[in-house]
């Protein structure tokens, strides 16, 4: 493990787990039992890349269960193989749509987030820009033309423009191409209040559009209705600068269903279906979508995005589908409990990475683990409660505590703590008419 790992690293992971959060790099390292998972959406990253095309996945847990850790764990395996990512969570201020904004909200979180392999912890688009434009007057000096020569801005101009003029035929690709370049003037002359205006631009920080024309002289901004748009309209420029395509993650999914105005919570999923129709029937290049959402939020027709029709008459699982026996070509991706000997081979990893992390020997056995893994069993409510986040975070407190305090035994800790009674809640029942409800 010391080979493959830095310390960095191991801090980030045990404090995450520790947290009862996803760690934001390293989950390689600990990843277990997603193997099926992981080659469908390779073999997404993979057709994106080669054809063009784009992919819509929704990844199904419940809270604790995974899905937020495997978001984060595509999202490291797309920057390691050269994909621009961006990333966010839903919540009440950001939504694919609202009267207020909240779409917009999410697109500039999406932006803020944006990453790559040289920059994983975001705001790489100003540099994604820099880079290019480097990159483009880097070829032109080794093909014998200096700096200083009057002609060099303007074949800089010509070979950019050759680049972002095709998105002019795309949906607002002609004024993103006409900030594309107003950056680049602003990068070859440094004028750095042209460059800021339009990195604002592109980020959706103009209020109206009169403050967009004085600044750069186009006449639309990015608004609520127009986002998607340009996420679009990224994916088509990333990829012409020389990345493999641009795959967005967006977590807490749920947070749609929990909506009360139906009206509103319907254009929500009316947005999400023309997302889905987008991708999925050619109508975007380059691009990967991916969702995180709760099984409550999918299935509950009262709420839920089978409460939307033609959502529900796209996301269904065939009736020949089951645990164990899943299509990974659909849309939707639901993940299924780890079992023992993954939940087993999970917890040698983490000791392994504590033990490696902390510079000691560890002696706890393969018969103590098992005891470990019994005890969690027990807990009332463990077979439909019990996620791996709950068994990470009780875990590493236990060698957390074993560590700090060598006295103590595994089996002394294990021993003074009642499985008996559960006092964990499921978090899909907060929106319960019965969650209240005791006996």
């Amino acid at each position: 493990m010391a080979k493959r790992l830095i310390k960095r690293a191991s801090r980030s992971i045990l404090q995450s787990l520790a947290a009862g959060v996803v760690p934001r790099t390293g989950t390689e390292h600990i990843v277990v039992g997603r193997e099926d998972e992981l080659k469908a959406i390779k073999n997404d990253f993979d057709e994106i890349s080669a054809d063009g095309g784009a992919t819509f996945r929704l990844i199904v847990g419940r809270y604790g269960s995974g899905k937020s850790f495997m978001l984060q764990m595509l999202r490291n395996e797309a920057m390691a193989n050269r994909f621009v990512v961006a990333d966010a969570d839903l919540s009440p201020q950001r939504r694919l749509t609202g009267s207020k904004g909240e779409g917009l909200a999410l697109y500039r979180q999406l932006l803020n987030n944006m990453a790559t392999r040289n920059r994983p912890n975001g705001n790489a688009f100003a540099g994604l820009l820099e880079k290019w434009i480097d990159e483009i007057q880097s070829q032109i000096r080794k093909a014998g033309i200096e700096a200083s020569s009057g002609s060099f801005d303007a074949i800089v101009e010509s070979r950019i423009g050759d680049t972002v003029d095709e998105m002019q035929g795309m949906v607002h690709g002609f004024d993103f191409a006409e900030v594309i370049k107003a950056y680049m003037r602003g990068h070859q002359s440094g004028d750095d209040h042209l460059q800021s205006a339009a990195l604002r631009w592109l980020r959706g920080e103009f209020s109206t559009k009169t403050e967009a024309r004085r600044a750069l002289g186009v006449r639309v901004i990015i608004d609520d209705s127009s986002w998607y748009d340009y996420i679009k309209l990224l994916a088509f420029f990333v990829r012409h600068i020389g990345y493999r395509g641009l795959v967005i993650f967006v977590d807490e999914a749920v947070y749609l269903s929990r909506i009360s105005n139906r009206t509103a919570r319907n254009n929500n999923y009316e947005r999400l279906l023309n997302i889905y129709n987008d991708t999925l029937q050619g109508g975007a290049e380059y691009l990967g979508v991916l969702l995180g959402a709760t099984p409550q939020m999918i299935e509950d027709n009262r709420r839920g995005l089978f409460s939307y029709e033609a959502l529900q008459t796209r996301l269904q699982s065939s009736r020949f589908t089951r645990q164990r026996l899943r299509d990974m070509s659909g849309p939707l991706i639901q993940l299924d409990p780890l079992d023992n000997d993954e939940v087993f081979t999970l917890l040698r990893r983490v000791l392994e990475m504590h033990a490696w992390h902390h510079k000691y020997e560890s002696h706890i056995n393969q018969k103590q683990l098992q005891a470990f893994i019994a005890e969690m069993q027990n807990r009332i409510g463990a077979d439909s409660l019990l996620t791996p986040r709950e068994v990470l975070r009780d875990f590493v407190t236990i060698l957390n505590l074993l560590h700090q305090h060598p006295r103590e035994t595994f089996e002394s800790i294990l021993g003074e703590v009642d499985f008996s009674t559960g006092d964990s809640a499921d978090p899909e029942m907060a929106d319960s008419p019965y969650a209240s409800f005791e006996i």
